[in-house]
């Protein structure tokens, strides 16, 4: 599910636009928790995928060398994970559940996940809350819990800058951040918001950050080049944490939130 949900741009998992700085933020997390285990220990990580889809997340981390279970509603998606995890050489390393956020607690068992991942779901869940709440039921102690997810501003904007003012102003007053009935999403979260509902299920934000500030309204044209799009996810990632200017943070197209146990 979350592998369709955002504009495609050129790039694996770590280059492209949509995906590099949660890319980073997740493996740099990854890295700490490898890096504070006892010399000689298993280096391999648990993670969970919530509607993790076809694997864009899951398959990398595989690679990685973590073991990754990915829990989608969808068949299809999974059918073409487990091509995907196949084709890689990590089937080993990648479980495909088919199931939701009600089924983690028995999918997971005592099991729990280092890190579980929601990228790109909760906008579309039946209950946000709820879904939290599973999500953060099976971190571990020491976990971390890893949301992204749309961020109502952003749309606000780019409504503007299609000249839909009317859809830009029930975006910005309406309760669930939609433009219309003709929304294809079902609901966007302020940051402040989805901070509280994650501090609501006992977790601890550490980390709260916009992501994809500029490059949803740059024309493909102007980053058709490696050094394009290197420079721009630069400019993105100075922007989201300059002391100066963090309401950029949110007008990013989506909203990156890390909590811990």
């Amino acid at each position: 599910m979350a592998d369709e949900q955002w504009r495609t741009r050129r790039g694996g998992v770590g280059t492209a636009l949509r995906t590099s700085a949660v890319w980073t933020a997740v493996t740099g997390l990854l890295a700490d928790k490898q890096a504070a285990r006892p010399a000689g220990a298993d280096q391999s990580l648990r993670v969970l995928d919530l509607g993790g889809g076809t694997g864009g997340l899951a398959v990398p981390l595989a690679e990685l060398g973590h073991e990754v279970v990915v829990v989608d509603p969808s068949p299809d998606a999974l059918a073409s994970l487990s091509r995907r995890s196949a084709e890689r050489g990590v089937a080993d390393r990648v479980t495909a559940v088919q199931g939701d956020a009600d089924s983690l607690a028995g999918i997971v068992g005592d099991r729990l996940m280092d890190l579980v991942c929601c990228h790109g779901t909760l906008e579309v869940v039946d209950d946000p809350q709820a879904t939290l709440v599973s999500l953060a039921g099976v971190v571990a102690p020491g976990g971390h819990l890893s949301i992204v997810a749309a961020q109502r501003l952003a749309v606000v904007l780019a409504r503007v800058l299609a000249g839909q003012f009317t859809q830009a102003h029930q975006a910005l007053v309406s309760d669930d951040g939609r433009w219309g009935a003709a929304d294809p999403l079902p609901r966007r979260f302020d940051a402040s918001a989805l901070r509280t509902m994650v501090e609501q299920t006992g977790l601890v934000v550490e980390d709260v950050h916009g992501v994809r500030l500029f490059s949803d309204l740059v024309p493909s044209a102007l980053i058709d080049s490696d050094a394009d799009r290197t420079a721009l996810l630069e400019l993105e990632a100075a922007a989201s944490r300059h002391p100066e200017f963090a309401f950029l943070g949110q007008l990013g197209t989506a909203v990156h939130v890390l909590a811990r146990t």
